[in-house]
């Protein structure tokens, strides 16, 4: 008989702390840190915040903004080597004269599975830095097929729903989410786990950055709705196993659902 997908043993790992604000050295040493941490607990992916690189409150995100192929990223891929652990990294990209809101992906060994690009972009700002991305991405991780959503990707549903209807079970989110909205991590991540029936894993900021103050709030949501880990206001590190998803509990909106004229 052949193995359910959804048996298989997944650790996960996100970092929830400041940001480096402009500053890489910071930047570095807080990567290679969690990933080693992430590597000795045994987790098969790290996840960082949102922009992580330069700092998503950044005011001269344009100018750091970094090519998807380059030195940083060589170096990455040697950090994920070394601890063992995938990563999930935001980052702004610059691709010729446009910039996106990214995030890159490697794995165990720092080969590159991919690169996200957020399609719901946030606000006036990020409107005037960025340019949408259009197209999701989906890897294997662990033998269960994982994808990438960005911050405010997150909290529309049909996005959700399309990546559940693919086949994906875990959605890993780097995000800058900031006050006042609390109930994104609270509430609206572990609802939208529950309603489609996948794990999300939601990395944020904490602390302050120019006039943002981010929420914290990092959770690891179960594909039941269930709250693996939470973080608080501060710093944390959270780890987590993901549950086998039970059918008799998982969700049949998808199936149930009645559209109206």
């Amino acid at each position: 008989m052949a193995q359910d997908r959804t048996q298989t043993a997944l650790r996960l790992a996100l970092w929830q702390g400041p940001s480096p604000a402009g500053r890489p050295e910071v930047a570095r040493q807080a990567i290679a840190e969690a990933l080693r941490a992430a590597g000795a607990l045994g987790a098969n992916c790290l996840v960082l915040p949102e922009v992580f690189l330069p700092g998503y409150n950044h005011p001269d995100i344009a100018r750091l903004a970094l090519p998807q192929h380059g030195d940083w990223s060589t170096d990455l891929a040697s950090l994920c080597r070394n601890a063992g652990c995938a990563l999930v990294l935001g980052y702004a990209e610059r691709a010729g004269d446009r910039i996106f809101n990214a995030a890159l992906v490697l794995d165990d060994q720092g080969r590159r599975l991919g690169n996200y690009r957020k399609i719901q972009l946030y606000g006036p700002r990020e409107r005037a830095i960025y340019t949408p991305g259009g197209a999701y991405l989906t890897f294997d991780l662990g033998g269960r097929m994982a994808a990438v959503l960005i911050c405010y990707d997150v909290e529309f549903a049909p996005h959700i729903a399309a990546l559940a209807r693919r086949g994906v079970e875990v959605i890993l989110v780097p995000t800058a989410n900031m006050q006042p909205f609390v109930h994104v991590g609270l509430h609206t991540v572990p609802a939208m786990a529950a309603s489609h029936g996948v794990s999300i894993l939601y990395a944020n900021f904490c602390g302050s950055e120019g006039e943002l103050r981010y929420t914290g709030g990092s959770v690891i949501a179960g594909p039941h709705g269930e709250v693996l880990a939470q973080a608080g206001e501060e710093a944390a590190f959270l780890v987590a196993d993901l549950p086998a998803r039970d059918p008799a509990r998982l969700s049949t909106q998808a199936l149930d659902f009645r559209a109206l004229d």
